[in-house]
């Protein structure tokens, strides 16, 4: 679910750990937005998306010929605020494409109600809702959930979720490598809601790894609806 890296930017991560994977093999929210965009064949519409997001987005949506503005080098802008300040957007933004944005600012998210609210059609898309992230081993931070949930706030809009758990991604696989079952498909993740909601919402199998933001106290607490098939203490167990 993590939207920051490309399939390139991940084919890199997994190539310094020594693995050998193929960018074709990797799915994340970044290539799920694109996947989405390419689905709705929003580039025969003549119009351009905005980004509240990092690269991994943008390599994705340039990889399917999307065009688009926002992205990483809005990190320092500040809208004026003085008397008669206002931030001019682009009405030929079709698309608002929120991702996961370390420096989400007040201009992005005024430029994206802007384009919500003002461009007729404009649509609303979210990588994921996660609600923490995990930045840094001392702390939980906030994650894409509070950048969606901030143009939620200001649009009244519900967004088009192609992340975990919706099954853009799924039936994407599912098609591309003709399998026949999906229960011959195991989902593993750290997190209930997400991972573990993605598989059972799709009709996966599915194991619960507690190496990441999910503990046993959390799984077996009886405020807990999700339940995993399996779950591990992390893929280590797997050898």
């Amino acid at each position: 679910n993590n939207s920051t890296k490309s399939r390139k930017g991940y084919k890199g991560k997994f190539t310094s750990l020594g693995l050998d994977v193929d960018p074709e093999e990797i799915f994340s929210s970044s290539f799920a937005a694109a996947a989405y965009m390419e689905q709705i064949r929003f580039k025969d519409s003549g119009k351009r998306a905005y980004v509240i997001g990092e690269v991994g987005i943008l390599e994705e949506l340039d990889l399917v010929g999307v065009p688009h503005l926002g992205g990483p080098h809005e990190k320092d802008l500040q809208p004026d605020m003085s008397a008669g300040g206002k931030v001019d957007h682009d009405h030929n933004v079709g698309a608002v494409i929120v991702g996961f944005d370390r420096y989400i600012n007040y201009h992005k998210i005024q430029y994206a109600q802007l384009c919500i609210n003002e461009n007729p059609g404009c649509l609303f898309v979210a990588t994921n809702l996660d609600a923490v992230t995990h930045l840094t081993d001392a702390q939980e931070w906030a994650g894409n959930g509070a950048m969606v949930g901030a143009i939620k706030g200001c649009t009244g809009k519900e967004p088009v979720l192609v992340g975990k758990p919706s099954p853009l991604m799924i039936d994407y696989i599912v098609d591309k490598y003709q399998i026949p079952s999906r229960d011959r498909i195991c989902m593993v993740g750290d997190r209930l809601d997400t991972d573990i909601l993605f598989g059972q919402n799709n009709g996966l199998k599915t194991i619960l790894t507690l190496s990441g933001v999910t503990t046993e106290a959390k799984l077996q607490s009886p405020e807990n609806k999700i339940s995993p098939d399996f779950y591990v203490g992390s893929i280590a167990e797997f050898a």
